[in-house]
């Protein structure tokens, strides 16, 4: 697709974009001295792309039928394997479809990719399908990932696997729904404000929000880069810490990992007991006013078993908590209008690969603008006002607080070997009904993410674990780790796991 220059119009149109005052000649003469630089961009246009080869055969699937997807939580059904053996084989595993899997069309829960099919295979996939695990689909999840309710998909509502009427958590939906209803074991979610761990929490998945870094993003649709993470959402603590085994690492294409982000053996301690192990009960992530008294008293129950199993606990007061949610928001809201809507879903100024398809396919987005989401309006509408009339002061504010959050995690996380609240403070919450007004449907989305964001902020790993049913629905505990420290965290939650068999607990 060749680049053609502008015309003159084109062209005093960019100028005014850029706040220049330019005069007929002035214009000319640019026009003139340009010229060369379209040639160059048209010898990259000649030039073939240089991405990563897709390894293993698959077709495209299929959508199932209504009969076949109780809680509409399937986008799309593959059986798609690699190696015959390996940590994964004999492993099934759905991905949120944000995920390229190339062939496979996907949408990322908006109808402006209506059509797009991935070229390339994501890095998690790719490590999937070579340590022998089969892919068997897409799952659904919200319009761009922009919901921690599972309400806001361009296509479907999906329903909780334990009571259809309300949320199943999101954005990665469809992914706690099909493994909360036993349909797959393993699934991989995406969390940028809480969407592994809130359907985890809701749907009654043990869902793991790694180190930063820690597993590669690259073939993923980004919100905000500083923000990105993918992880396991699993039925088992086992299955957990296989899968990320399976994922983790550095893999030399996303700039989001450093040198220290190499994978281990996640299961390594899980059956060595917690004998000693210091826990911390966060006073800041209990009796929030948005609270509920049964959600508080079953995650203080889970660590009174966690006493009993020998952890010696301590209830710790970290006020910055609180505060980390608006620091949380501010890089969330103009770090997205900035790098997934204006930068159609790239950054600039880092190395690493570039999906030019998907952000071909994305850029049309602005010809459809009314068609997305009313929570990712929102956050549009207030990102894009604060980035034009405060010029991004503060998002680089909010960037600069964050190291002062995370700080204060680690000063206590040095004394202890995890920190334990409620993954959300409330339980799942009623589906917005079709009469829904845009406010109901918008706090809908966000109003859950009081307890998870702030670990997408700091960049440590925080793992939700169902530990017990009120009225039907389960709840969730999260536990939150020193940077690379995602072993410890699934030796505590595999002993609990142990001797709790959590559907059984009740408020």
């Amino acid at each position: 697709m060749p680049v053609r220059p502008p015309s003159m119009e084109q062209l005093k149109a960019v100028a005014e974009s850029l706040h220049m005052k330019l005069s007929e000649s002035e214009l000319q003469s640019h026009h003139e001295i340009m010229a060369p630089n379209f040639d160059a961009y048209n010898a990259i246009d000649a030039m073939p792309d240089y991405l990563p080869s897709v390894e293993y055969a698959r077709d495209s699937g299929f959508e199932p039928v209504p009969e076949d997807n109780t809680f509409n939580a399937w986008s799309r059904k593959t059986s798609i394997t690699g190696e015959a053996e390996g940590i994964l084989s004999g492993k099934q595993i759905v991905l949120k479809d944000n995920i390229s899997l190339a062939g496979v069309p996907m949408m990322n829960g908006t109808s402006t990719l209506q059509g797009y099919v991935p070229d390339i295979d994501a890095t998690v996939v790719t490590r999937i399908l070579k340590a022998g695990g089969e892919i068997v689909g897409k799952a659904h999840c919200e319009h761009f990932c922009l919901s921690g309710g599972s309400h806001t998909n361009s296509r479907v509502v999906v329903h909780n696997p334990h009571n259809p009427n309300h949320s199943s958590g999101g954005s990665s939906s469809g992914c706690g729904a099909l493994v909360g209803a036993g349909e797959v074991p393993m699934a991989l979610g995406c969390d940028q404000g809480g969407s592994i761990r809130i359907p985890s929490s809701w749907s009654g998945c043990v869902g793991m929000k790694p180190t930063w870094g820690l597993v590669p993003y690259t073939g993923i649709m980004s919100i905000e880069s500083t923000i990105d993470n993918v992880g396991p959402i699993t039925d088992t603590v086992d299955n957990n810490a296989l899968l990320l085994s399976a994922i983790a690492g550095y893999d030399g294409l996303d700039p989001r990992q450093y040198l220290p982000a190499n994978g281990a053996d996640y299961r390594e301690n899980l059956d060595k007991g917690i004998s000693k192990k210091r826990i911390a009960i966060l006073k800041e992530g209990f009796g929030r006013d948005d609270s509920e008294e049964d959600v508080d008293l079953l995650v203080r129950n889970a660590v009174d078993a966690l006493v009993a199993q020998g952890a010696e606990v301590t209830e710790i007061s970290i006020p910055s908590h609180i505060l980390g949610h608006s620091i949380w928001l501010a890089i969330a809201l103009e770090g997205l209008t900035a790098q997934m809507m204006n930068l159609n879903g790239v950054g600039t100024g880092w190395k690493g690969l570039y999906p030019t398809g998907l952000l071909d396919a994305h850029a049309a987005w602005r010809l459809r603008a009314n068609d997305l989401s009313d929570s990712l309006k929102s956050c549009m509408l207030t990102g894009q006002y604060m980035l034009t009339n405060y010029h991004g002061r503060y998002y680089a504010k909010a960037q600069n607080l964050s190291r002062q959050l995370t700080a204060e995690y680690n000063q206590h996380l040095e004394d202890f070997d995890a920190i334990v609240m409620p993954t959300t403070p409330m339980k799942a919450t009623p589906l917005p009904g079709d009469d829904a007004d845009m406010s109901e449907c918008v706090q809908r989305a966000f109003e859950m993410i009081g307890n998870t964001c702030q670990m997408d902020a700091s960049g440590h790993p925080a793992l939700s674990i169902p530990v017990g049913m009120s009225d039907g629905l389960p709840v969730g505990m999260m536990l939150v780790g020193k940077h690379f420290d995602e072993v410890t965290l699934y030796q505590i939650a595999a002993t609990y796991e142990k001797e709790n068999e959590w559907r059984n607990v009740t408020s």
